[in-house]
């Protein structure tokens, strides 16, 4: 993701960054962590209820004093996406989840889906990330079961974001397959 942030924007250091949604996993955490590292002012717009954890999030701050990062946390969205360089999401529900966690977490996330009047609120020249997969029209399994029980066509993302001009998101898969095997390698080959 920094990778596809760098070929995109032209650097690191400064970029503002929004990440949206569940802010607890993977994704959020991840991306925190990086962006603490290398000086990217993080803001992670989510209820409160789920944002990442408060020690991983002092360690992230501590981080941040090194390369000059900001790390925020917002229940605000025009606080937190307003001049976004990048906007980035991910799915609502995580693999292993149960289905009963899919009407709450509708329920919570559904202001800060990222759709084109979100974007309007970012940078005009913000691009969009997304881990894939991504729930962003009626496709897929999931994403016509969402319709049929939710009336959603979307989820964590509108199709007109998903498939429009900011969108990196395939740039960011090829990406993350190229750093994947360079570390896969690097891990492999003995000095």
């Amino acid at each position: 993701d920094l990778l596809t942030i760098k070929e995109h924007k032209g650097h690191l250091k400064g970029i503002k960054m929004a990440y949206l949604g569940d802010a607890r996993y993977n994704m959020g955490n991840s991306l925190m962590i990086g962006s603490a590292k290398v000086g990217i002012d993080f803001r992670a717009i989510a209820p409160k209820e789920l944002w990442p954890s408060e020690d991983l999030v002092n360690k992230c701050k501590d981080a941040a004093k090194l390369s000059n990062a900001k790390i925020t946390l917002t229940e605000d969205i025009d606080e937190g996406i307003k001049d976004a360089d990048v906007v980035v999401t991910d799915v609502w529900v995580s693999m292993g989840e149960p289905d009963s966690v899919w009407k709450e977490r509708i329920e919570m996330l559904k202001p800060y889906q990222v759709n084109k009047d979100l974007m309007a609120k970012a940078d005009k020249n913000a691009i969009f990330l997304h881990c894939l997969p991504s729930f962003h029209n009626l496709e897929t399994k999931v994403g016509m079961e969402v319709y049929e029980k939710f009336g959603l066509n979307g989820l964590e993302v509108t199709e007109d974001v998903f498939e429009g001009n900011q969108s990196v998101v395939f740039d960011e898969a090829e990406n993350r397959l190229h750093t994947i095997k360079a570390v896969m390698y690097a891990s492999m080959v003995k000095e």
